[in-house]
């Protein structure tokens, strides 16, 4: 649980006695559980309506420890869930009008191991351009030089189904060990090539007269989707000679 912090840089008699924290007391609260954040994420969140901190008649920041609370659960949000800042910052306000409501998922979430594992519960169908920027933090001449890649594309009216987080967000952490889009074009042609096998053995099915049929034709796409992703994995490990998790 996020902490207000005692001592340390910035930390004035007038923070201490008010309750408030500057926003440099803020970073270094969060970066205990955060280290990649930074002052201009916390001033982005806040551009975005996820935090409203107080602002002395000189116009700095004063963040309430209920703030700081706030920052942590989107931040955990981004990093554990892929959840678009949008929906973040819906799930949180319906929380503090006091309304149960059930953690949306976007793709894939991090299991406690941190890997990334499929998801099963309410999902957000489809998501802007602008929330996947923001849930992937990138800014838009990577998403573009992905999208020419072939990498990541919209739907026909513009916006983005779930997986996208999920392949921006793969995308960007592949990308921190210096392997480029261009890079992943080999990987894009392979899931391809396995998306049109599943797709010859459910074609039939699609085409059937009886709705359930047709019904089984999803529930076995998403089977053999499963099993070529696993098979992936297993071949992928067995031409490293590693174990992984």
């Amino acid at each position: 649980m996020l902490q207000t912090p005692r001592g340390g840089a910035g930390d004035g008699t007038a923070a201490r006695d008010s309750g408030l924290m500057s926003i440099g007391m803020v970073l270094n609260t969060l970066r205990e559980e955060f280290p990649e954040v930074t002052i201009s994420k916390i001033r982005f969140l806040e551009s975005e309506g996820l935090v409203e901190p107080q602002r002395t008649p000189s116009g700095y920041r004063k963040f309430s420890a209920g703030d700081v609370e706030r920052l942590g659960h989107v931040l955990r949000m981004q990093r554990d869930h892929y959840l678009p800042l949008k929906v973040i910052r819906e799930h949180l306000d319906a929380m503090e009008r006091g309304e149960a409501v059930p953690l949306p998922v976007v793709g894939r979430q991090r299991d406690a191991e941190g890997a990334l594992e499929p998801v099963e519960g309410p999902t957000v169908a489809r998501i802007g351009r602008a929330e996947l920027l923001a849930a992937a933090e990138i800014d838009e001449s990577a998403l573009e030089e992905w999208e020419s890649y072939g990498l990541v594309a919209p739907l026909e009216d513009g916006v983005y189904d779930v997986e996208a987080v999920t392949v921006a967000s793969l995308v960007a952490e592949l990308g921190r060990f210096g392997i480029e889009p261009r890079h992943l074009r080999v990987m894009k042609a392979a899931a391809d090539r396995e998306a049109g096998l599943v797709e010859q053995v459910v074609a039939p099915l699609r085409l059937h007269r009886n709705p359930q049929t047709r019904a089984h034709a999803e529930a076995r796409a998403k089977e053999l989707a499963a099993l070529t992703v696993r098979l992936h994995a297993a071949l992928v490990r067995t031409a490293l000679g590693v174990r992984l998790p």
